[in-house]
């Protein structure tokens, strides 16, 4: 029998210029850089990671730079937002941070938790939600831990069909737990990162590209995942082959209603070839990419991780 989904392992998005989004997430939100590698699928091209000090599940928010790629545009089928969750009474905190750096923010309030709205450099839309969390924040980040970020909250979802989402979700063992007008509530059983939104809106189609959400990825047992790939495609939901991402094995799920859903293992994990004191610090390679380290080094851009800040925006 297979385990449920304990909730989300990571979100991936596509942005433009790496130090731009280097800048933003680390230097503005005080997230750590908790991995500098490649996409596997075009080692010319970085991919970060960032998330809380030892880089936990469900912390993990990465992105895949194409500075020379044009914009996509929010619509159906795509994940619309991803949220973080920060303490319960820091949101004004927030809205100071941000205005100090150009970022207009829209406070909301959904299924009685307070939020905030705003977008990255390229237009990913990403908000703040004041809810309790068990994660540790990365300490160092610049942003003190009364207000610090504890890694995803979740996502929103514009599916073409909710009906069919909602379906797999349930199959993965999240359960609906609210309804709000155009809005559905998913939750899956875990302590963190556990909320997928499903919007039912008429909704223009939409576009991948630069300033998008490529896709969500959901934590499952790692003896489940020939499994979980069997099932879909019995079931004759578009699957993938399993891969090997280093960090872990995962497979992707084009499900009926058009969200790109990956199910990613819990082990290796991200410490496999770093140790957490020196996570993000260097460019790491899957080990079949090592013997064209030097051509790889040569043609990625130069990069810096900002110093960091305190809350008053001084650097050491």
């Amino acid at each position: 029998m297979l385990t449920d989904t304990p909730g989300i392992h990571h979100v991936t998005t596509m942005v433009g210029d790496p130090q731009a989004n280097l800048d933003f997430f680390v230097d503005v939100l005080g997230l750590r850089l908790v991995k500098r590698t490649v996409n596997h699928e075009d080692v010319l091209r970085y991919h970060l990671y960032y998330g809380n000090e030892s880089g936990d599940l469900g912390t993990i928010y990465t992105c895949f730079p194409y500075p020379n790629e044009p914009p996509g545009r929010r619509g159906r089928p795509s994940i619309t937002a991803t949220s973080f969750a920060v303490p319960p009474g820091s949101l004004d905190f927030w809205v100071d941070r941000l205005a100090d750096h150009d970022v207009q923010t829209e406070r909301r309030e959904r299924f009685g938790d307070e939020l905030l709205r705003f977008e990255d450099p390229v237009g990913t839309r990403i908000e703040l939600v004041a809810a309790d969390s068990p994660v540790e924040p990365w300490a160092e980040g610049g942003v003190s831990a009364e207000h610090a970020i504890r890694g995803i909250h979740g996502v929103t979802t514009l599916p073409v069909d909710p009906y069919q989402t909602a379906s797999v979700l349930e199959t993965l063992g999240l359960e609906q737990v609210g309804e709000s007008e155009d809005r559905v509530r998913y939750s899956a059983d875990g302590d963190r990162a556990t909320t997928i939104d499903l919007l039912d809106r008429d909704a223009g189609f939409g576009r991948e590209g630069v300033g998008t959400v490529h896709h969500v990825a959901l934590r499952v047992a790692d003896d489940d995942l020939r499994g979980w790939h069997d099932l879909f495609r019995d079931r004759d939901v578009r699957v993938s082959r399993i891969h090997d991402r280093h960090y872990y094995r995962s497979i992707y799920v084009r499900e009926p209603g058009g969200i790109l859903v990956e199910l990613a293992t819990e082990t290796p994990g991200l410490t496999v070839d770093e140790d957490a004191d020196a996570l993000g610090e260097s460019l790491v390679l899957p080990p079949w990419a090592e013997e064209d380290r030097t051509m790889i080094e040569d043609q990625l851009p130069e990069i810096t991780v900002p110093a960091a800040a305190d809350s008053d925006g001084r650097h050491d």
